[in-house]
């Protein structure tokens, strides 16, 4: 079975897709993976301390609200993603050091660009949460598939 959403989406009409809001701005377009998830919004602590985890191939799935104000993951953020072994991070927000994260080998999905950073400490953050935006509802250990087509998620593996 292939991992394009497309041939995902017509296998598994059960599957969600997410509305079409996302761009792509990692160096690996196409990414898959078990879910994990975080619920923030405007500090990004909670998003740094869980990529300096071992990934194993996880897609870190960021709630940021759709927040305006601030960018939740940058250039080093990406560069710990790819140490760690990340597969990619969706981010319900905005992300900064686009050019330098296009040149890192993780996938990357967010609503766009910002330049400001987030703050430390202004608000809680929670993790391992069922967490909804685009039209999705995705709950943790979810599968998530993410190409230049858009994002797929089901509650398990669906490319075997």
């Amino acid at each position: 079975m292939s991992y394009a959403t497309t041939d995902l989406s017509d296998a598994h009409p059960e599957a969600q897709v997410a509305e079409p809001i996302f761009g792509d701005f990692g160096g690996r377009i196409a990414f898959h993976g078990p879910v994990k998830t975080l619920k923030v919004f405007e500090d990004n602590a909670l998003v740094r301390a869980t990529l300096e985890t071992a990934g194993e191939g996880r897609v870190l799935v960021v709630d940021g609200g759709g927040s305006t104000r601030c960018a939740l993951v940058g250039g080093n953020l990406g560069q710990l993603a790819v140490d760690n072994n990340w597969a990619g991070i969706v981010v319900y927000g905005y992300i900064r050091d686009s050019e330098e994260i296009m040149e890192q080998d993780v996938g990357v999905k967010a609503l766009g660009t910002h330049p400001r950073k987030s703050e430390k400490g202004l608000h809680s953050a929670h993790e391992d949460r069922v967490v909804q935006f685009a039209g999705l509802t995705i709950n943790p250990d979810a599968w998530l598939y993410a190409d230049a087509d858009g994002i797929v998620v089901a509650d398990g593996p669906i490319h075997a």
